[in-house]
């Protein structure tokens, strides 16, 4: 045997072993694939748990600053009106990974809860106006319209938030 011979079969080449390498590399990649498919609902759900949402804090922040506006319209207090409703309009939107996590839950409702924070922020809006110039029933029609569009969104939304979000499964 000639050394050629030897050595090609001692020592095959690299191309005789691409169609192994080949269906290897495949069932590596989708072992890979099925593994992380089956954890990835389990890995965001638990990521989901794993802290409160920015969102919540948020909400608790607009809780307050609404209980104040109500109680700026019984007094005839614009000032504090004019003060808060901006911040109520134009309320911090929580931390971008927070809030990819929130609209992939939401999937097709994303456009239903993005309504109801526009319907807010325009309602918020006209109670500012309305404060401006001590129109007392322009605020109060103004502010109905705030609470409205938040009750909405709760009952839309929240049971579902709270579940998905908080609770233990």
């Amino acid at each position: 045997m000639n050394i050629q011979a030897h050595n090609r079969h001692a020592h095959p080449r690299s191309s005789d072993f691409q169609p192994h390498r080949r269906r290897m590399m495949f069932f590596i990649g989708a072992t890979w694939f099925a593994v992380s498919s089956a954890l990835a609902p389990a890995l965001t759900h638990a990521a989901d748990q794993a802290e409160p949402l920015a969102l919540r804090s948020i909400m608790q922040d607009m809780k307050r600053d609404m209980q104040t506006i109500t109680g700026a319209i019984a007094e005839e207090d614009w000032k504090t009106i004019v003060e808060l409703a901006p911040k109520v309009a134009t309320h911090p939107e929580p931390p971008l990974g927070e809030k990819m996590r929130v609209m992939a839950y939401l999937g097709t409702d994303a456009a239903k809860f993005k309504g109801f924070d526009a319907q807010t922020h325009q309602a918020a809006q006209a109670l500012e106006t309305a404060a401006k110039q001590a129109d007392g029933l322009g605020a109060i029609a103004a502010f109905a319209k705030v609470q409205s569009s938040c009750l909405a969104c709760h009952q839309n939304f929240r049971s579902s938030f709270v579940s998905h979000f908080y609770e233990q499964k």
